[in-house]
């Protein structure tokens, strides 16, 4: 008796023997699950290089690099992103301003704008797939409670037509239902964790690039006053 309970209560024979509904779930859950796995490995990958191209460009920022030579290299890379696109942008609305004769601290204040608009922008972009780990995060657990209960109703309902209620009833309606709820739980818990570790990962990448567009702004107003200062 223990033998047939214990063979009829396998994981692959309950998920086999579960109702349409159930199976849809646990379906749905499964590719929750997966797809959420797949924007962990993007997010990874984009983070990494995120930082590696940000260092890689701070580098030869400060390593006394003219300003000019840097614009124009960027200027000559389409698939400039990051702090390389910001500084692209930022300095060549400097630059810009400055030919228009503006005054300087117009100047000054239209790079700033450009540069909070940069880094939204860029931010945006790499944090791409966040939204959707925190809805499979919150969302999985009740979606797989939905096939539990789901799954229970229709173990009682199937128990109204049985003479005597026993363990090996009633544990295969239970335990397949169940399944819902760990699958739910398999699918949120890793998409939890990854959305905090990559907003954090994300709010460092950014303060890392929002220091730099200031330190930036006041490297520009210094020439810029050396600048009116020579003429004057």
């Amino acid at each position: 008796m223990a033998t047939q309970l214990e063979s009829s209560l396998h994981v692959s024979d309950l998920i086999l023997q579960a109702s349409p509904v159930v199976q849809l779930v646990m379906l749905l859950l499964l590719l929750a699950s997966l797809y959420s796995w797949y924007l962990i490995a993007k997010l990874h990958m984009s983070y990494k290089k995120a930082q590696a191209d940000d260092e890689h460009f701070q580098k030869i920022f400060w390593s006394g690099a003219e300003l000019n030579t840097l614009y124009n290299n960027a200027q000559l890379n389409s698939k400039r992103v990051g702090l390389e696109d910001i500084f692209y942008q930022g300095l060549g609305e400097f630059l810009k301003l400055t030919k228009r004769n503006a005054p300087a601290q117009q100047s000054i204040e239209g790079t700033e704008r450009l540069l909070r608009v940069g880094l939204s922008r860029d931010q945006g972009n790499l944090e791409q797939g966040l939204g959707v780990l925190a809805s499979i995060g919150s969302v999985a657990p009740y979606v797989g409670l939905f096939g539990t209960v789901w799954g229970i109703m229709n173990a009682f309902i199937g128990l109204a037509d049985v003479d005597q209620v026993t363990l090996a009833t009633v544990a295969p309606g239970i335990a397949e239902a169940l399944i819902a709820t760990a699958i739910g739980l398999f699918a949120a818990i890793p998409a939890v964790l990854a959305f905090n570790h990559f907003t954090a990962k994300g709010e460092a990448v950014y303060s890392d690039r929002a220091l730099f567009a200031e330190e930036m702004v006041a490297l520009l107003q210094r020439q810029t006053v050396g600048s009116t200062q020579e003429n004057d």
